[in-house]
């Protein structure tokens, strides 16, 4: 008779995102993953290669959340926005994971498509990825520096988040002719 499973590779994927979030990527270790689950850490290794697949998988995972939140959010680009942030905020070390590791390309192409559908239907789809680009530059942008407290001239953030998506958000539902570049540049 087989011995039964001790723990699952999702919540090996859930523990490691935990320490993630408490720790910094350095927790990240698979001894104390497979302390976090109850086994010893070489039985991680029967469901996960190393620590680097590890993380990736804690990558994917985060791309699938946070795909989940936008895709949840509608099609309101200032909703979209707030999203990102709220998520930056509630997962601080994740939100980084993503936007620095070499997460699966189809993944981050999910997480971009309700940026997509919802720039689209503002500037149209022959714009909607220079649209979707500059927002989420924006507030990449922006929710970087507020994580790292690199805003350190006072001044309340929600209130400059608020100032900047109305003003981003605003250009892209101006007039788009208004906005085009010079001839020959």
């Amino acid at each position: 008779m087989p011995t039964p499973e001790r723990t699952s590779l999702a919540e090996i994927v859930a523990q490691a995102a935990r320490l993630l979030e408490s720790g910094g990527p350095t927790a990240v270790t698979m001894q104390a993953v497979a302390a976090a689950v109850g086994v010893k850490a070489p039985s991680l290794y029967k469901r996960v290669r190393d620590r680097e697949a590890l993380l990736g998988l804690v990558g994917i995972a985060t791309a699938d959340d946070l795909t989940r939140r936008l895709t949840d959010a509608g099609g309101d680009l200032a909703e979209l926005l707030t999203v990102f942030r709220r998520f930056g905020q509630e997962r601080p070390e994740a939100f980084r994971l993503l936007f620095a590791s070499s997460i699966d390309p189809e993944r981050l192409a999910a997480t971009s498509e309700p940026v997509l559908r919802a720039t689209a239907a503002v500037v149209g789809p022959d714009r909607a990825l220079d649209a979707a680009r500059l927002l989420t530059s924006w507030a990449l942008g922006f929710i970087t520096m507020e994580l790292t407290g690199a805003f350190r001239l006072g001044g309340d953030l929600d209130e400059a988040f608020a100032y900047g998506m109305r003003h981003i958000v605003g250009s892209l539902t101006s007039d788009q002719d208004a906005v085009r570049p010079a001839q020959g540049s």
